[in-house]
């Protein structure tokens, strides 16, 4: 069974940083694309960023680039999403995916306020 379990979310002042962590168990981690995706109240789900099963090329979304970077860890089967900057529009759960199968984590919220 696959699980993909998210942390590293709270609660942030405008400016600051959070890093994301999504550890995947169950399957084949090295050889799926992986992404972050979040969802605030009332917007549909977007993609956030995304990374190459090797992790050799990445994609944001235009309003993160430049503060927020993906990255993976074939060894330690997680992916992560590091956060500089934060903005307050940056709130929302932020969901973690896995390309093969789309799989999908429980969610981690993310709040930045000050």
């Amino acid at each position: 069974q696959v699980q993909l379990v998210e942390s590293g979310g709270g609660l942030v002042q405008p400016g600051g940083s959070l890093r994301l962590s999504c550890t995947v168990s169950g399957s084949i981690f090295s050889m799926s694309a992986m992404g972050w995706f979040r969802q605030a109240p009332g917007k549909q789900r977007e993609l956030v960023a995304s990374i190459t099963s090797g992790g050799g090329f990445t994609n944001y979304r235009d309003s993160v680039k430049g503060r927020f970077t993906i990255s993976r860890d074939n060894v330690k089967n997680t992916v992560y999403l590091q956060m500089n900057s934060l903005k307050p529009e940056d709130t929302a759960v932020y969901y973690c995916n896995q390309g093969a199968g789309n799989y999908w984590g429980q969610g981690t919220q993310v709040t930045v306020s000050s």
